[in-house]
């Protein structure tokens, strides 16, 4: 079976999975796995005190990848677990994990932002566009409600 994949799709494609190797890259240089990484990153997002339930839609990944991810970083003293309502549990930071961040999520989050201010107004164009790919993209997938 032949599937023809236009030259637009293939160049998307290898961008994005470039740009997935390079956050790879960025995590394994800070020492740690992808999902703590972006867990990590998701807290600086949302906040000290954010919930599982939360990062889990943000980042896209299962509750299974996220609860044993923040587990193993709950072991190595980076956070820790606190009840809120009912069954939410709030992520909250120790000292510790405080310090990964600014040493190891901080600077990629300044370098991100640079990098949006060397694009100027392109940056607004590319993300109404991505926001136009996923939305087309869904609705093609019959994947609203799945979303």
């Amino acid at each position: 079976m032949t599937v023809l994949q236009g030259e637009s799709l293939r160049k998307y494609n290898t961008l994005y999975r470039e740009t997935d190797s390079l956050y790879h890259m960025v995590a394994v240089r800070s020492g740690l796995s992808d999902t703590a990484f972006w867990i990590l990153y998701a807290i600086c997002e949302f906040g000290d005190g954010c919930l599982q339930r939360d990062i889990c839609s943000a980042l896209y990944v299962s509750k299974q990848t996220v609860h044993s991810a923040i587990c193993r970083m709950e072991d190595e003293g980076y956070l820790f677990l606190e009840a809120g309502r009912g069954r939410d549990k709030h992520i909250r930071l120790t000292k510790q994990g405080e310090k990964l961040i600014e040493e190891k999520i901080a600077p990629v989050i300044e370098k991100e932002n640079d990098v949006f201010d060397q694009m100027g107004a392109g940056n607004q164009e590319m993300l109404r566009l991505m926001e136009e790919y996923v939305r087309l993209l869904t609705a093609a997938f019959d994947m609203q409600d799945n979303r």
